[in-house]
């Protein structure tokens, strides 16, 4: 229902129950002054600024119930061909989208909180927005971002958070694997999402604590027969051919959002092409002797003069991980988001959106980044001061973007294999799990060039 029909229907409402009442002096007076009065009255109702109406949905600490679901409401609107405005930095980030009885009942449904505002309140809260006194901004959504979730069969949806947080916030998305990637699927999709990954052949580095275990074994077949039936000899080239396809996705303008483990050995795999850095139980035959000299740091995204474990023995990929470097306990572990520009730098300030700047830690097999491994070219978003670390980062690859996030997942500490999923009913308002969805909607955002 456009805010037009709720006026009109507002209206006649109003002229049929308290009509008579305005216009039975005037009736007594004579006809003419009858329909005079009566237009009158039409006219003025039909004319009231506080009939119209706009939704805003807010983003607080202290009123929105449902963070996580706000974006799943936004997304429902933008596939219904229904333009939002994300009024950055105003109440942590809110929504503004027209009113509609679908779009309130579809809220008190999800369990989003949500206000009715006129359009009086709206011109008002925009003109404050576009104050130049004032750190916000209003960017218009448009078209619902096609989503894809880089995952192999069988992956359990616990394994991925942000599998978790698009099916808690009712966000559609595909699975697809290395043979869709191979296949150049990629082209139909706006976003993809790549999580707990190896790109550089050498099965997550599991090898020490796993290697008897029957799903690592399992896993290593699957993989072995998934890349000789695409015609590739050895998994760690088979997966170089996906990183490079996801590269060319990227550097065409498309969105790349990674966490864990596939930040940084999306990157190993891309340097390290056409040389061969896997040991021998990983793909059969010795590694390059000089393989480190021969990394090309121009190929990565965000990293450079990183420094590969070769033991096969530690569970770890490279020096850009901070993991085995921490130096903090879990009850004062929290990372500061930055603070942008949001008319000058609309891009990070979308994706550090948040009802808290001050955002618990988590950890993962890729924890967070080593700063002196980060390209200058590269936005820090996110960092722990009191252990001099990145973990959340930017950048642009051509005509592309992309997002590195450390950790696994940020209600879950410590995620162990076999571990119990997390149940994100229980974590409505997780400023961690926001930072994903403010990658999802990048996209919808319209093209806004950052300026620095």
């Amino acid at each position: 229902m456009t805010t037009a029909t709720c006026l009109s229907k507002n209206a006649i409402f109003l002229l049929i129950f308290f009509g008579k009442s305005f216009t039975e002096p005037i009736k007594k007076a004579g006809k003419n002054s009858f329909f005079s009065g009566f237009f009158m009255l039409l006219f003025f109702l039909l004319s009231l600024p506080a009939m119209a109406s706009q939704v805003l949905i807010p983003m607080d600490a202290e009123t929105q119930r449902n963070h996580l679901k706000a974006y799943g409401i936004t997304y429902w609107m933008l596939e219904k061909e229904v333009k939002v405005q994300w009024l950055l930095n105003y109440r942590g980030g809110s929504f503004l989208l027209p009113d509609s009885e679908e779009l309130r009942r579809e809220c008190q449904i999800r369990g989003v909180s949500f206000e009715v505002i006129s359009d009086q309140k709206t011109e008002e809260i925009l003109e404050e927005i576009s104050s130049p006194a004032k750190n916000m901004e209003a960017v218009l959504l448009e078209k619902a971002p096609k989503i894809a979730v880089y995952s192999p069969q069988g992956n359990k949806p616990w394994d991925d958070a942000v599998t978790m947080v698009l099916t808690y916030a009712e966000i559609p998305y595909e699975t697809i694997y290395d043979e869709e990637v191979l296949n150049d699927a990629l082209l139909l999709f706006d976003w993809l999402h790549l999580h707990h990954e190896d790109f550089t052949g050498q099965y997550g580095k599991f090898y020490r604590s796993y290697r008897t275990a029957p799903w690592y074994i399992e896993d290593k077949k699957q993989a072995e027969a998934l890349a000789a039936s695409l015609g590739y000899d050895k998994v760690s080239e088979e997966k170089l051919d996906v990183a490079l396809k996801i590269r060319d996705y990227v550097v065409g303008g498309g969105f790349m959002f990674a966490m864990c483990s596939a930040t940084d050995s999306f990157d190993i795999a891309l340097s390290a092409e056409g040389v061969d850095i896997a040991e021998p139980m990983f793909d059969g035959d010795p590694s390059d002797a000089d393989y480190q000299s021969r990394l090309n740091f121009e190929k990565s995204f965000a990293f450079e003069n990183f420094i590969l474990e070769r033991n096969p023995m530690v569970y770890e990929f490279s020096s850009i991980d901070m993991t085995n470097k921490r130096q903090v306990s879990m009850d004062v572990d929290y990372f500061t988001l930055m603070e942008y520009s949001a008319k000058w730098d609309p891009i990070p300030t979308m994706l550090t959106q948040n009802h808290t700047m001050l955002v618990k830690g988590f950890m993962g097999q890729t924890t967070a980044y080593d700063p002196a491994t980060i390209k200058p070219t590269v936005l820090v978003m996110g960092e722990s001061k009191i252990n001099g670390e990145a973990k959340y980062i930017h950048g642009i690859k051509g005509n592309g973007f992309f997002t590195f996030y450390g950790g696994h997942d940020p209600e879950d500490y410590q995620h162990m294999v076999g571990d119990p999923k997390t149940e994100l009913q229980l974590h409505p308002t997780s400023p961690g799990y926001r930072l994903i969805l403010n990658n999802v909607l990048f996209p919808a955002a319209k093209k806004q060039k950052q300026k620095t």
